[in-house]
């Protein structure tokens, strides 16, 4: 039978006998309640009210929350006097508007300091810093409420103008004082690690987001200079010849000029030499082409070439040539005859398997 609707149902109270002279206050709380409709059940969410105890009034708190606001009051009661007196004290060598702006910097300035003095309670090596500099700012803000009094020739009002500032600052100081609750040593000392641990990411972060700045803005406005020449460590680097590897393939080839590009990578073990196959095969073509371009057999092109011949092939090659005759004879066009077939079709290979 689906349960009907408790909406209108009179509040409850916590299992037990209500205690004699506790007031209580009516609550409210959900729960979860089987509801069926259409012979479907699913659990709803239901509001129901229970009266529990009410907690007797905090009297510490109240009073607390009292001195505090007195407090604040003298605070605000000794910024007026002073804004007051100090402005029109500057307004006789400045228009008034200015001469109040800068009658605020005096008592903001205290008022400031115990800010900060109250944000490192926790920290009395750090709060002493604020107290400081906040008691030498009230003794130039007693200062010169207490000369615009004598200015008026009523020092007696200006001293007293004076008083007020002091007694806002030390009843201000002493509800911090009762406030604030120092810590164990070893608990003071494991927060300021805490906190220098958290401060050093905080900074770290900064000073990262500053140098990527700094790359960017170098980056804009200062290239940066070509990186110089490798020394001569007899070894390769990626893709690069070292100066020992690259005469001594060119002193291999001087000697033996028919040479094969496995004997040459031979010779190179027998020497003891650590190379990169890829750079050294690719300088051996590179040597070959070279030599192939320079040859004087057969007859000559009209103009110079101003490619070598596996730049012709690869041109050959990109504008769609696939076949080995066809590429052979362009390049013959363009360097002549005298480039040998086979050298041009080892040539055409390579690349052509590049491109697959």
């Amino acid at each position: 039978m689906p349960r009907k609707d408790s909406e209108s149902a009179p509040p409850q109270h916590l299992p037990g006998h209500p205690l004699p002279g506790v007031s209580y206050r009516p609550e409210t709380r959900q729960r979860l309640v089987p509801h069926d409709v259409d012979g479907k059940t699913r659990l709803v969410k239901e509001d129901y009210t229970v009266m529990v105890p009410a907690p007797p009034r905090d009297w510490d708190q109240a009073v607390t929350t009292a001195v505090t606001a007195v407090a604040a009051l003298l605070v605000t009661v000794a910024v007026v006097w002073s804004v007051a007196s100090i402005g029109d004290l500057l307004a006789r060598a400045v228009v008034a508007p200015i001469a109040y702006l800068a009658a605020c910097a005096f008592a903001l300035a205290w008022v400031s300091c115990m800010a900060l003095e109250w944000l490192a309670r926790y920290d009395a090596a750090r709060a002493a810093g604020p107290r400081t500099a906040g008691n030498w700012a009230l003794v130039a803000d007693m200062a010169a409420v207490a000369t615009h009094g004598y200015i008026e020739e009523a020092l007696y009002v200006g001293l007293a103008g004076a008083a007020v500032s002091a007694v806002a600052k030390k009843m201000w100081s002493t509800v911090m004082s009762h406030q604030s609750r120092p810590l164990p040593a070893r608990t003071a000392t494991w927060l300021q690690d805490e906190e220098a641990d958290i401060a050093a990411r905080l900074a770290l972060g900064a000073r990262t987001r500053h140098l990527a700045r700094l790359q960017i803005q170098a980056a804009v406005y200062a290239p940066a200079a070509p990186p110089a020449l490798p020394q001569d460590t007899g070894q390769d680097t990626a893709g690069q010849l070292s100066p020992t590897v690259r005469s001594a393939v060119r002193a291999v080839l001087a000697t033996l000029p028919d040479v094969s590009h496995d004997d040459v990578l031979g010779h190179l073990d027998k020497l003891g030499l650590d190379y990169d196959e890829t750079a050294v095969l690719a300088a051996l073509d590179n040597e070959q082409d070279s030599q192939d371009s320079r040859s004087e057999a057969g007859p000559t092109p009209l103009f110079p070439p101003t490619q070598t011949v596996t730049e012709s092939v690869r041109t050959a090659l990109s504008s769609g040539v696939r076949d080995k005759d066809s590429v052979v004879s362009y390049v013959h066009k363009i360097h002549g005859s005298g480039v040998p077939r086979a050298t041009i079709v080892r040539l055409f290979n390579r690349e052509l398997e590049k491109t697959a």
